[in-house]
């Protein structure tokens, strides 16, 4: 399977496994950065060049043989669950995406006939019922993740404990998981681990949102979107991400983990 999602400066000064919907669009950046000493100009996701990605067919080698014998400094970053199901929905079910189409084609149509879910106009910005819509979503999402109908779990919503692990499982050890909530502490002791081409300032780097300005904005804070039936739904997504990266089940208001990631704890389990 080797390591789908996995990410390396072609400096080989550190390696990142994306977890979608987890600022993988400003740590992309960061990296690009770091080994070419300016930004990749577009989103960091169609960059075919300046950085390694497993999806690059010379890329995979190069990766292969660092990942397997642990050559570079290796993390990734996680985000609340509950927020990072929120992000989903509105960027790749409510928003329009950059090519200036819906998300996957006919996906949304499919949502609406199958599941009742609304959208707003096809300027992603016309007002709907955003806590109904979503919540009938998480039916749709879960029904993705346990049976894989009426189609098969997407990236973005697909636990990320599922792609932590790919990189563990195939011979691969993290160094760092870093939570989203607390992104410059994270990125920052990443950086203070390695030797980059360039040095990187964090206080100078923007935050590239490549999903901002997609869709509609929330309406309302997070907890107003979940129910017990809907926070029973995330909890069985979701189980093993709420506690292998600490994050407050009970309370979807409260973003903050809980709790120190424990990487022995994240490798015994998720090296299966």
């Amino acid at each position: 399977m080797g390591f789908p999602g996995t990410w390396m400066t072609e400096s080989e000064s550190v390696v990142y496994r994306v977890v979608p919907k987890c600022a993988c669009s400003t740590i992309g950046q960061i990296m690009y950065y770091s080994d070419q000493g300016s930004f990749f100009d577009g989103d960091i996701h169609d960059a075919s060049g300046g950085l390694h990605k497993w999806a690059l067919d010379d890329s995979q080698p190069v990766i292969t043989e660092n990942v397997r014998a642990h050559k570079s400094y290796a993390f990734t970053c996680v985000r609340n669950p509950y927020t990072r199901i929120l992000s989903s929905f509105f960027d790749k079910i409510c928003g329009i995406q950059r090519n200036g189409k819906r998300y996957r084609g006919n996906l949304v149509p499919l949502l609406v006939q199958k599941y009742g879910i609304e959208v707003g106009g096809d300027d992603g910005k016309q007002e709907f019922d955003q806590i109904q819509s979503f919540r009938r979503f998480l039916l749709f999402a879960r029904d993705t993740i346990r049976w894989r109908r009426p189609m098969d779990p997407d990236i973005h919503w697909s636990a990320m404990s599922g792609h932590v692990s790919t990189f563990i499982v195939n011979g691969g050890r993290y160094d760092n998981i870093f939570w989203t909530e607390a992104f410059n502490d994270g990125m920052q002791s990443v950086l203070d681990k390695i030797e980059t081409p360039h040095a990187v300032d964090l206080s100078a780097i923007p935050r590239f949102n490549e999903s901002e300005g997609h869709g509609p904005k929330r309406a309302h804070p997070v907890e107003d979107y979940f129910d017990d039936l809907s926070m029973h739904l995330v909890y069985e997504i979701y189980k093993r991400d709420f506690n292998l990266f600490k994050y407050d089940f009970e309370n979807p208001g409260n973003k903050m983990p809980i709790g120190e990631i424990d990487l022995d704890e994240v490798h015994a389990k998720l090296g299966d």
